[in-house]
């Protein structure tokens, strides 16, 4: 960059303590509609969707590093923050920080879609992890709208973020959502996965758009949810385990979609 930067060395910096304030506190996330992203594929990720950060901050060493520095310089960014080491370790959330993060708007309440095609609906989920695996799977998937009901965790904390490797930025994420809202707008089957169905996921017809239905982690879906769909189908077990996680249920089923739908079911 053309203009030199001050380090900031001081932890009673108003900026440095406000980003470890978003980085430690859901209440100031969710209050101020702002979340950070950690570390350089995340940024990278947020540039190549066209966004604009709020901040983008790196560390001393960081900064040194070419690549490091080039994202810092080239990230969209209405302020930039250039602190000690000793700062972006403390401001962290992961065990060894690369160096660079930014804090970027959280979508507030999004509209539902007038038609629904291809989709998830996620009931209850809990665990950040299987929340941000999924996020991950429906955008390789090709998954356009992600549904999550009341009471499930927040998609846009930064473990989510970071479990989802930068999906965030290429799926509509709605959350507490009314899942009874949903059928009259969606234009596809809803399919619910059932230990107990008749039909295996092998065997049913999934070729164009699927709505899906995914439950929480330990007590599945409610009978509200399940009521809700067209069809149910059962993941193939012949090994010891009861069930699967939510996570890798769902990327099985995606997957399986995109395998009829690429003509070679």
């Amino acid at each position: 960059m053309d203009t030199e930067i001050r380090l900031i060395r001081s932890r009673d910096n108003a900026q440095v303590k406000r980003l470890i304030r978003l980085a430690s506190s859901s209440r100031e996330r969710r209050d101020s509609g702002m979340t950070i992203l950690d570390g350089a594929h995340l940024v990278e990720a947020y540039v190549r969707s066209g966004g604009t950060t709020e901040v983008v901050a790196a560390s001393a060493s960081a900064y040194a590093d070419a690549h490091l520095r080039a994202l810092f310089d080239q990230t969209p960014a209405r302020t930039r923050l250039l602190l000690a080491d000793s700062l972006i370790t403390r401001i962290s959330q992961v065990v060894t920080s690369s160096g660079i993060l930014a804090v970027v708007r959280t979508p507030g309440m999004r509209s539902l879609p007038d038609s629904i095609g291809n989709c998830l609906m996620v009931e209850g989920i809990q665990d950040p992890g299987n929340l941000g695996s999924i996020l991950r799977s429906a955008v390789a998937s090709g998954v356009g709208h992600v549904f999550l009901s009341p009471g499930s965790a927040f998609a846009w904390a930064p473990k989510v973020v970071r479990a989802g490797q930068g999906a965030h930025f290429f799926v509509s994420i709605h959350e507490n959502v009314n899942f009874s809202d949903l059928p009259q707008r969606i234009r596809a089957k809803i399919v619910a996965t059932e230990p107990r169905a008749l039909q295996s996921i092998f065997e049913a017809d999934l070729r164009g758009p699927v709505a899906w239905l995914f439950g929480n982690e330990g007590t599945g879906l409610s009978a509200q949810a399940a009521a809700l769909a067209t069809e149910r189908v059962r993941i193939p077990m012949p090994g010891q385990s009861e069930s699967l996680n939510v996570a890798a249920a769902a990327a099985i089923c995606l997957f399986e979609q995109v395998r009829q739908n690429s003509g070679k079911a």
